[in-house]
């Protein structure tokens, strides 16, 4: 006789449901009816279980343009800081930045998020810094289908014998290649910024290629 065991409920709050439920819409066949949103992240290191996230940016991309008033950043109260990354993202805790506690970011990034493509520069690290968020409040990883530009980058360059092709490539090497301003390098928001327009550049390469197509792009 076997025995089922009845499952534990799991009672999740009304943003997370809200967020699942804009995945019930299909992404459209068209690529630039979808919309796209480059994100970043700001941290206080690089381990994901001690270091936590400082600051969010995000853009909304759609039809090969960044849409400028559709756009995202927010800063988070955090108390574990790194004094050698500070020198780098310049978030101090004393700054007087406007900011909210990390349920209240990981809230409203879900919202404007929805079930979007994410882009993002070696985006596994962005990823797992937001999963490890959702997941100190019991909440499940992040649904969307996600695309790096360091490997979307590696798919234009043409292969030969003779060249070596390096295993990743930076976001500055990206700026530098495809000549773009980097202002605004190591803020979220402006590493979104860069992001994006070294994600339109690669687009644009990879749109020649034959039999191109979302599909393609995320496999």
């Amino acid at each position: 006789m076997r025995i089922f065991k009845k499952k534990k409920k799991i009672h999740l709050p009304d943003f997370w449901h809200e967020y699942e439920d804009t995945f019930s819409q299909k992404l459209p066949d068209d690529i630039n009816a979808i919309r796209f949103v480059v994100l970043d992240t700001e941290t206080t290191g690089f381990d994901y279980e001690k270091d936590r996230i400082l600051s969010i940016g995000a853009l909304s991309l759609i039809n090969n343009t960044i849409v400028v008033q559709d756009s995202f950043e927010v800063y988070l109260d955090q108390y574990y800081y790194h004094a050698k990354n500070v020198e780098i993202h310049g978030i101090l805790r004393d700054e007087r930045k406007e900011s909210i506690s990390e349920i209240e970011a990981l809230q409203q990034f879900l919202a404007f998020l929805g079930n979007s493509v994410i882009v993002a520069h070696h985006a596994g690290f962005d990823m797992r810094m937001l999963n490890c968020a959702l997941e100190r409040y019991g909440l499940p990883k992040l649904l969307n289908k996600v695309l790096d530009t360091s490997y979307l980058y590696k798919k234009t360059l043409i292969y030969s014998p003779l060249l070596t092709r390096k295993e990743q490539y930076s976001l500055d090497e990206l700026a530098e290649k495809f000549d773009i301003a980097k202002k605004d390098r190591h803020t979220a928001l402006g590493d979104s910024y860069i992001t994006a327009i070294a994600f339109l550049k690669i687009m644009e390469k990879l749109k020649k290629k034959a039999k191109f197509s979302l599909k393609k792009l995320m496999s």
